[in-house]
């Protein structure tokens, strides 16, 4: 029996740039069964960052998009979400059209942002089923992660675009204490607390794919302590604290 063509909005316009695609996973959508898509390009350089490859945009993409709807569509029945995740995938001007072609496969639809893009990251929110959002520093001091010049103010913006609506999601913090201290993650707490963040995990860096040397180098024996744990914890509906 001839394969249904499938029809992408998205390679239509200007294609997305997929560097990568996962087929399987269950830990990138709460509570699903997902694929993931890495998109490339992202203008900020975390030294943690654990998808280096994925910063840089390249003229075609590595995986054209239609064959990446090829494989979604022998997905459906097996998974229930696709993730679209980076690199910034709210970097790519064709993220809007892809999450529609994505969505009238019957898929839920997840998003990994930092945030990067406000004007964009708000107008795709109707569009999201669920999203996990990066916060890497206190927002007047990103630029200490991001390396990028008011970073803060972007990704504040895009938090609070996605606090003022419906979606699901989990904010999450990248934790090393060569770029945030105990006192930082304190305030970071108290902030998104008071800014309304009910769902919040802590990542503790881990030198798996990192290329920093400088991060690589620093122990993290000790760090956090349990009593600034303790302290953030009681912040939130729902706290996770992830070591690897």
């Amino acid at each position: 029996m001839p394969s249904t063509p499938v029809v992408c909005a998205a390679a239509s316009l200007r294609p997305i740039k997929v560097g990568g695609v996962a087929p399987f996973t269950a830990t990138d959508f709460p509570g699903a069964l997902a694929a993931v898509v890495f998109v490339q390009g992202c203008p900020w350089r975390c030294g943690y960052c654990h998808n280096t490859h994925l910063q840089p945009r390249t003229r075609a993409g590595a995986v054209p998009w239609t064959d990446v709807m090829r494989l979604l569509a022998r997905r459906t029945g097996l998974i229930d979400a696709v993730v679209f995740s980076g690199g910034e995938p709210t970097a790519d001007p064709a993220l809007g059209p892809a999450i529609g072609d994505v969505r009238a496969l019957g898929f839920k639809v997840g998003l990994h942002s930092a945030g990067t893009h406000p004007r964009r990251f708000a107008q795709l929110l109707p569009l999201l089923d669920w999203v996990g959002l990066d916060i890497k520093a206190p927002f007047t001091d990103y630029e200490r992660v991001t390396r990028v010049r008011d970073s803060g103010t972007s990704a504040r913006r895009s938090l609070e675009a996605l606090l003022a609506s419906d979606v699901d999601y989990e904010c999450r913090t990248t934790a090393h204490p060569a770029l945030l201290s105990e006192t930082d993650l304190l305030v970071l707490a108290r902030t998104l607390a008071n800014l309304g963040v009910k769902k919040y995990a802590l990542q503790l860096f881990r030198k798996q794919g990192s290329r920093d040397a400088q991060l690589n180098a620093i122990s993290l024996a000790g760090y956090p302590s349990e009593s600034v744990l303790d302290e953030m914890r009681g912040r939130f509906l729902s706290f996770d604290v992830r070591r690897g």
